[in-house]
């Protein structure tokens, strides 16, 4: 009997890797693999989940009405264009899906989220990973990289891993300088991190530019990754594309909740942004100091840079000793690098300390 096979472009797939939650033989662990919120869920999103426990035999609203509208009062946007998913990967998954395909090609920069490329690859497109300058995306570059069978460019902004906010007016000028038929896909899961005032997290450009869109996410600022709900923001012809594919139920009512109530948790975003803003700075002070290099960042985690793979590894090894889990960079081709979440000013603090020592004893 012959086997069946899938379509050649899922051989080429890498599976998408986690960041890891355990360390054989240590009980207490520091979780810094993933980017997650340093204070958990908001209260409001706790109680929210719970009361949902008597309706878990329903299906959630097929729509996410309540959700959508409730993230159109937040950032001013019209409720009809927006559309929710279980995370923004899903989202991300439909357009790809509908716009990509067999024959067309995807932009994205060299260490761009690795989603894109997996994506990109399971739709049948050609991917293509324009290189970077000094890991900042390179506009003339993914201009140029831009042929006539280019349908998509992905720009996450903040960026995911070097944590680099390509400046406004940049982003602008990529967008100038596509096609109209090349969708911009602004991924901006890290946007409520950024304090430049400067910056458009991308609804703005939805809004004036053709054929481009915003991705977001309840996984970071608003604690909830375990709920798996994202959204996105597009064109009203782009927006009936994807109502047309998604699945009827595709947030479940639990999430649909906890979402509405965190968007309503007061000077919850305001106290995370603070928080992030002020240990951030401090734990790349201090790793600096210790003699590690630091990627300036605008999301809640710090791309440390060891120079060499070797003493990567080796403060990998360190951390994890001390229950400490961070992310290594070799799946985006950075295998010199760490990246570490900013935690609780507590875990900011045992991160210092373990790699001060680290590096000293070198």
């Amino acid at each position: 009997m012959t086997a069946m096979l899938p379509r050649p472009t899922i051989l080429t797939i890498e599976p998408y890797a986690p960041g890891a939650s355990k360390v054989a033989g240590v009980n207490r662990i520091t979780k810094l693999s993933s980017n997650e919120g340093a204070f958990g869920p908001p209260p409001g999103a706790m109680a929210a989940f719970i009361e949902t426990a008597a309706e878990l035999h329903r299906y959630p609203d097929g729509g996410s009405t309540a959700l959508r509208e409730a993230i159109g009062a937040r950032f001013g946007l019209d409720p009809a264009r927006i559309i929710c998913g279980a995370g923004s990967d899903e989202i991300l998954l439909h357009l790809i899906m509908s716009y990509g395909g067999e024959g067309t090609e995807l932009i994205m920069s060299a260490h761009g989220f690795t989603m894109y490329d997996i994506t990109g690859r399971y739709a049948g497109c050609q991917v293509i990973k324009v290189p970077e300058r000094d890991l900042k995306p390179d506009v003339d570059a993914m201009l140029a990289a831009v042929g006539p069978r280019t349908r998509i460019l992905c720009l996450a902004n903040p960026n995911n891993p070097t944590g680099y906010l390509l400046p406004a007016s940049e982003v602008a000028r990529l967008r100038a300088g596509l096609r109209d038929d090349v969708m911009l896909v602004l991924d901006a899961a890290y946007a409520e991190y950024v304090t430049d005032p400067s910056y458009d997290a991308g609804s703005q450009m939805v809004d004036s530019a053709p054929n481009t869109v915003m991705t977001r996410t309840f996984s970071k600022i608003f604690g909830l990754g375990g709920m798996r709900v994202g959204w996105g923001y597009f064109p009203a012809h782009i927006a009936d594309i994807i109502n047309r594919i998604r699945g009827p139920f595709n947030v479940n009512i639990a999430a649909q909740a906890a979402a509405v109530a965190a968007l309503a948790e007061p000077g919850w975003v305001e106290k995370s942004i603070a928080h992030n803003t002020e240990w951030r700075a401090k734990l790349a002070t201090a790793l600096e100091a210790s003699g590690i290099k630091i990627w300036p960042s605008e999301g809640n985690f710090l791309l440390a840079d060891f120079t060499s793979t070797e003493r990567a590894k080796a403060a990998d090894v360190s951390l994890k000793a001390r229950g400490v889990i961070e992310r290594g960079m070799g799946g985006y081709g950075l295998p010199h690098c760490l990246r570490i979440t900013v935690g609780t000013g507590e875990e900011c603090t045992l991160v210092a300390d373990t790699l001060s020592a680290f590096m000293h004893d070198l």
